[in-house]
This record gives C-alpha cells, structure tokens and sequence, in this order.
C-alpha cells in the first residue's frame, strides 16, 4: 500500500532541453533546501552541448532536497530536486512493497495525476523502474522491495509458477541476470554505451547513484583499476601491453606550469562538429580583397543621423551592411543557399535564409542565426543582429536560435586578423570570413591613395556549389561593399 503523508514528494527530472542530448552540466543552482518554489519558478541554469538554459519547476511546494551540486554532469531523466508538495494525492515517494502476488495499484504504475511536462520532457518512467522479471530454473523471485518500483508487465504473468526452460542457457554479462545471479545492473543507456565504448562489463561495476543505478563516474573508475586491481583483469596469457597499461595512464603533471580544462558543453560539441564537417564536406575557399571605403563612410552617416533612416536606438556597424550585402548577393545566386541530402542524394535549395552570426562567448564558439533574415528591411536586420549579439554575451542563448542555419558570418576582423579559412557550419553551404578593416595604400583614380580596406574569405560546400557559383556570390558582396549604393539597385 501507499504511506500518505501530508506533504508528498515530487522528484524534478533533468528534461531534454536540447532537444535529443543525452545530458547536462548543472551551471548553477538558484534554490536551495527549504526554499519555496512556485509553478514556473526558474530553479537553476544548465548547459547542454549547445546551450546555458533556465529550467522552471512545474509545481509549488517546497525544495526538500537538491540531488546534485553545481559543475556535475546529469543524464536527462535523472531526478536533480525534490520538492515537497503540499495536498498532491498521487507520486507520493515512500511505498511499501506489495507482495509477489498483488499487483501494483493502477496509480502506482501509470500515475493518475498530470505529470511535468518540459521540451522533450515525456510522461515516460525513469529507465530505473524495470518489469517483474521471471525468475531462472533454481532461482528466488526477485526482491520486494525491486517490484515496488518496477511498471508491471503486459498480462502480468504469475511470479511464483514460471514455465520451465527447456534448455537453460549460460549466463551472460548482457543477460537479464549478473555473473552472481542478482538482477541486471541498473544504468541508463548513454551510461550503457559509455561502458560498452571502453570494455567495462557493468556486472562488476559498484553502483554510486540513487537506487543503485550506474553512472558515469563509477564506469569510469571500473575502467582506471588501482594497480593493485589490475592482474585480476589482466588476460591469463602473459601479454606485454596490459603490463604497460598503467605507465601509460600515469602521466605527469605539473599543475604549476599546466592547466587542464575539461572538453564538455558548448566546446565539446562545438570541436565534434567542426570535425565532421572538416571530413564531411569537401571545402572550398575563395578570397577577394577590396575598398571598402565608401561603405565606412555610409555606416558613418547612419551613426550621425539613425532618425532619418529609421535605425534610432539600434546598433549600426559594419557587420550590418555586410549582412545585407551578402543577402542581395544570395538573391541574386538563390542555388547558393542550399544543403546537401545525403540520404536522398539531392540538394535542397532553400527559399528563405537562416542568416547565422558566429559569436565568440565564455563557454565557447556559437552559431546563432536570424530567421527569415532575407525578408528584413535595414531596420529589422539592425534589430535583430543586436539582440542575438546582447544575447549570446549573456549566454542566454537558446537551443532553438542555433538550429537551422544555410548560411553563416564569421568576423575575424574583430580580433584584428586579416582574413582566414572559415570552416562550414554542420548542415550549411556557405561561410563568409570578414576581415580587420585598416588604412591601406590603394589606387584609387588612377593615384596611390590611403584606403580603407578589408579582405573576405567564402568558404563553400563544393558538392552544392562549384567555383563559378562561389566566385559570382564573392564577387557580389565585394562589389556592395564597393559601392553600397547598389544596395538600392540590386536589392
């Protein structure tokens, strides 16, 4: 039966906030036990491999406990804080265990009251309540206390009389039972993978995490043995190369004259992404240089009189006008803006474009993008490039602002570099480089004359586009950039 108490605990579970990650570091915690939340309240800020998010708590009550501390990497769906909820009638967390012969009650296993629902936040049960398992020839039924929790099977078949096997089979360190005949060893399936990737067999693996689940860092120290442990796990054959295993991992480390910073987050999958694109699309890069003195002195006058033009309150700099010179440069070469299906073997011109502005913050490169920016007037592209800088600067980026991209800018020219070799956004066919805008001697009617001047780099997908496709598109941005008054007659 269910113990009912005034207060009945609700455990808030680590969402999928980033639409299909697997987990998410614990940036900061904005409560703590004892605090009262209310519905929509933000407990605390995560990041995820794209993103710093807020999450907000679906309930009133009042926090009782906070599952992990800040800097710890989560699995989605793992619970991170309970919070006391006042009057609630259902989920309440202290059970006892039915006998092998009840059934669990129907709010025990499917749950009567409406469950938080978050982005990628399912009604699903937590991967730690398993079925009843059908015990193997000689074998005891499984423990109460372990079908308490478990979500009862289809036909609930009879735990005491199981059918007999014809021919038992050995165990297996994948079967449903361990080397010394318990039940499967509880872990969630990126902490599965994890173990699988590094040769640790989970049935000898000391579970740390609530309700004995294994996570990540007990797979970890299952795969780095003491010395003392490691001729236990070494074949029996003499073999040089475990023996060598240890040295190998010790390495020195001298943390006065070294520091080590942990690849996770944003830089992580920021470092997976320019790989596969590095070795995914094969890469082309075009480089023009060219005076762009005229369009200095037009950002100059918009800076002097925003009210005639309509850009009063907004932030006008060179990167606007460039943003609207390559956007004339893609209407006027629309096969530019495309991405490449390779399941279907197609290329799939895109009617609109997703203009993304690479943006440099504290926790690494990202990509936000402007939606629909081909359809923005001066005015609205002025807008919304300075929300999307105000915002990846504060590290409120969502994950949203970052999907969809088909083509990107990167200006390097803030860091005082010339030019470089930009690499593609995953998913997009084009990457415009801007260079440092500097006072150079330029011949200009025909005399040697100080100019302002600037080199831009494109990268391009040479799959979608081919160099007379590419050399058209620079060449137009070059030649805006010449002559902004072209921006009238060509856009």
């Amino acid at each position: 039966m269910t113990t009912m108490t005034d207060a009945s605990v609700r455990e808030f579970k680590m969402p999928d906030v980033g639409e299909g990650l697997t987990e998410a570091e614990i940036l900061k915690w904005y409560v703590q036990p004892g605090d009262t939340v209310s519905d929509g309240q933000v407990v605390c800020e995560v990041e995820t491999a794209k993103a710093a998010v807020e999450l907000p708590i679906p309930y009133d009550g009042v926090v009782r406990e906070l599952h992990f501390a800040e800097g710890t990497t989560v699995d989605v769906g793992t619970p991170i804080i309970a919070v006391a909820v006042a009057g609630a009638a259902a989920e309440a967390p202290v059970q006892e265990a039915p006998s092998a012969a009840e059934e669990p009650a129907p709010e025990a296993s499917e749950g009567k009251g409406r469950k938080p629902v978050l982005v990628g936040y399912g009604v699903a049960e937590s991967a730690t309540r398993r079925r009843p398992r059908k015990p193997q020839p000689g074998q005891q039924p499984a423990a109460p206390a372990q079908e308490a929790r478990a979500v009862p099977a289809p036909a609930a078949e009879p735990v005491a009389e199981p059918a007999p096997a014809p021919e038992p089979a050995p165990e297996q360190p994948g079967s449903g039972l361990n080397g010394h005949g318990g039940p499967r060893p509880l872990a969630k399936p990126p902490v599965r993978k994890l173990a699988k990737d590094l040769g640790v067999d989970l049935t000898a693996v000391t579970p740390s995490g609530p309700d004995g689940v294994i996570t990540r860092d007990d797979v970890h120290r299952a795969a780095a043995p003491s010395p003392a442990e490691a001729p236990t796990r070494a074949p029996a054959a003499p073999q040089a190369v475990p023996q060598a295993a240890p040295p190998a991992v010790a390495v020195s480390y001298d943390a006065a004259r070294e520091t080590r910073v942990p690849v996770k987050g944003v830089r992580k999958a920021t470092a997976a992404a320019m790989v596969g694109s590095a070795f995914t699309a094969p890469h082309v890069t075009e480089f023009v240089t060219v005076d762009v003195t005229r369009t200095m002195k037009l950002v100059e006058e918009l800076k002097r009189s925003p009210e005639e033009y309509g850009l009063q309150g907004l932030r006008v700099n060179p990167l606007l006008l460039i943003a609207k010179a390559l956007l004339v440069a893609i209407r006027r070469h629309p096969e530019i803006n495309a991405s490449w299906d390779e399941a279907n073997q197609e290329i799939v011109v895109k009617h609109y474009v997703n203009l993304g502005i690479a943006a440099a913050t504290p926790r690494g490169l990202i990509v936000p993008n402007i939606k629909d920016a081909h359809a923005r007037t001066l005015p609205e592209l002025a807008a919304s490039l300075g929300e999307l800088v105000a915002t990846a600067r504060e590290g409120k980026t969502s994950p949203a602002a970052m999907q969809g991209g088909t083509v990107t800018i990167t200006n390097v020219g803030v860091f005082g570099v010339d030019t470089g070799t930009p690499l593609l956004n995953p998913g997009e066919s084009a990457i415009l480089a801007v260079g440092a805008i500097k006072l150079q001697p330029w011949v200009h009617k025909g005399k040697v004359k100080p100019r302002q001047v600037t080199t831009l780099a494109l990268s391009f997908d040479h799959r979608l586009v081919d160099g007379e496709l590419g050399s058209k598109v620079l060449a137009d941005v070059a030649a805006v950039l010449e002559r902004p008054k072209r921006l009238i007659t060509w856009g």
